[in-house]
């Protein structure tokens, strides 16, 4: 069997037509697809590299077949769960644009554009794991946007499959994407959906600064900083961000679970009511991407210009008072 996606292109894999690889990686292909009389879907195909273990590929299916039951907003559905030629595949929705590719494109996203995709997500987390269901993996690739900006997460049942398969049964491989795990993903501690929500913290950071907080070349290392080390602040590379939004990330990113936000559902909560607040908040000028600028800041911005008005109108007030003495 060919570990080269590629080769699968223009051929029929169960009722589809593989039209064109979109993405591959560690665990899974992903084409664009298309069905006979129906719109075009994204067909997700486990590397055969996995897939040719029969309990792993057992176990894709099942953890595909639970994710297609979380039917909510910001949750790609999936459509089709299937195997063919030896392939376990599932087809879902298919989205135009990723967090990803759009930071690639756009760079770092206004707090207002933040705030807005971070509620999305975690509302998609809490109805997830109000079920019982963790997602594991995620990470700004995951999040696939509506043309409206909204987002969506995609890939659920993946890494909990193959994490779920027994050692032996597979090659070595790293669950989940590094820059992103929790720290006890990264110890190979027990997950919750705390873990999910470390792994949004670190998301939302990427979208806000462009960068992940933490980087290494080796895996260790990287783990050890998840484990070890505090995150960057954040305003001091985005200091046009709230204060209030930068301890929301933070905590996020909290070491240990329970300090962290006790669910998603909180975590949507705090942000709705920065976002709330912000509406409220008068406007003394705009920033680029459309925030009100505080108060002070606006001061700030300005004082160039009414530093010398304020000169002036005293300076008339003395000469003023100096004529009407001199009477």
């Amino acid at each position: 069997m060919t570990l080269d996606p590629t080769a699968l292109v223009g051929r029929v894999l169960g009722p589809y037509t593989v039209d064109q690889l979109l993405g591959q990686g560690g665990f899974a292909w992903v084409f664009a697809a298309g069905l006979s009389g129906r719109r075009a879907v994204a067909l997700k195909v486990l590397n055969p590299r996995y897939g040719g273990d029969r309990v792993i590929r057992d176990r894709f299916r099942r953890e595909a077949a639970t994710a297609a039951e979380l039917q909510h907003p910001n949750i790609v559905p999936i459509l089709d769960v299937g195997e063919a030629d030896g392939l376990a595949y599932f087809s879902m929705d298919l989205f135009a644009d990723s967090l990803g590719a759009r930071l690639q494109r756009e760079g770092p996203l206004g707090e207002a554009q933040l705030i807005r995709l971070g509620a999305d997500i975690a509302s998609g987390l809490a109805f997830a794991h109000e079920r019982g269901v963790v997602h594991r993996d995620i990470n700004v690739h995951n999040i696939l946007l509506h043309e409206d900006g909204s987002g969506v997460i995609g890939d659920f049942g993946i890494a909990h499959a193959l994490s779920s398969a027994k050692p032996q049964s597979r090659p070595p491989i790293t669950l989940g994407t590094p820059q992103y795990m929790s720290p006890e993903h990264a110890q190979g501690r027990p997950v919750d959906g705390r873990s999910d929500i470390y792994s949004l913290g670190v998301t939302l950071y990427k979208a806000a600064s462009g960068r992940t907080p933490f980087r290494a070349s080796d895996w260790f290392e990287l783990a050890r900083m998840h484990v070890e080390e505090a995150p960057p602040r954040l305003r001091s590379s985005r200091p046009d961000l709230s204060t209030r939004f930068e301890r929301v990330i933070l905590r996020c990113l909290a070491k240990e679970p329970a300090d962290r936000y006790r669910s998603a559902t909180a975590l949507r909560d705090e942000l709705l009511q920065i976002a709330q607040r912000t509406r409220r908040t008068p406007s003394f000028g705009r920033t680029p991407d459309g925030h009100g600028i505080p108060p002070a800041a606006s001061w700030r911005r300005y004082r160039w210009v009414l530093a010398p008005l304020v000169a002036l109108v005293v300076i008339a007030a003395v000469a003023a008072l100096v004529v009407w003495v001199g009477r």
